[in-house]
């Protein structure tokens, strides 16, 4: 169960791997969580981010995990919500694909649609009966800016995170009222791995950051997070730029 101030006290994560979701579960670890499930695909970097964990004090647990593999999501998650309750589940998992290569390359373009919406639309269903089941408990959903409007450099990756920001608040809305709490949150630009390389953006921000809105957000049970918060009003007006305007913009 979370504690007075709402920090869970058992926290799974799906894409054990992130680096916005490990600093969550660092930040949380440091605020009383003291059981970890790190759900990713079995490789080193898995077993190192879990070691990393219980150097902090955690209990800490990996699960095999296939966002592209849907028909296991029952059975492998099935097994963690069978060990005992799940405070909050985080999905952070997805990729950012190559715009210009999956372009080029359809099957590369479903790759990415199948990650960041297909799976998590699979993962989400059955972590939220898993939470719905025990009656209480946060689905953390980790969308993007980009899903709120697409943008010409990156439509694919902006366009599977739409769908993912849409499932998510349908989500929330018929889980309304039964003790399950569904967050969305939205960064902007993040300095990852994932993104080395690319030119940041203005409002850029740190996974610290991000990680910071996401405990904030579950003490005060909020729906949406804005990652930086000035996002909130930029997006709200470029949503309503012309498109004959928009496609012209540098974004």
């Amino acid at each position: 169960m979370k504690d007075a101030f709402g920090i869970p006290q058992s926290l799974l994560v799906l894409g054990g791997t992130s680096e916005i979701a490990l600093a969550t579960a660092r930040r949380l670890i440091a605020r009383r969580t003291r059981t970890v499930w790190l759900a990713g695909r079995p490789t080193p970097d898995l077993e190192e981010a879990a070691e990393h964990l219980r150097g902090l004090g955690a209990e800490v647990h990996t699960v095999p995990f296939d966002a592209l593999d849907p028909d296991s999501h029952e059975t492998t998650l099935g097994k963690v919500f069978a060990e005992g309750d799940v405070d909050m589940v985080l999905l952070a998992f997805g990729i950012l694909g190559d715009q210009a290569h999956d372009e080029r390359e359809p099957s590369s373009a479903v790759r990415v649609a199948q990650t960041n919406y297909t799976g998590a639309v699979s993962a989400g269903l059955v972590a939220a009966r898993g939470l719905q089941t025990q009656g209480h408990g946060s689905l953390v959903v980790l969308s993007s800016v980009a899903g709120e409007r697409a943008r010409r450099s990156n439509f694919i990756y902006g366009s599977s995170k739409a769908g993912l920001d849409a499932f998510a608040q349908g989500l929330g809305d018929a889980l309304h009222g039964t003790g399950v709490h569904v967050m969305v949150v939205r960064p902007g630009f993040v300095r990852t791995k994932m993104t080395t390389g690319l030119p940041e953006a203005p409002l850029t921000t740190t996974p610290e950051t991000v990680a910071t809105a996401i405990e904030l957000g579950l003490r005060r049970r909020t729906e949406t997070v804005w990652v930086p918060g000035a996002l909130r009003v930029v997006m709200s007006a470029l949503r309503h730029v012309p498109r004959a305007v928009f496609r012209r913009l540098p974004l």
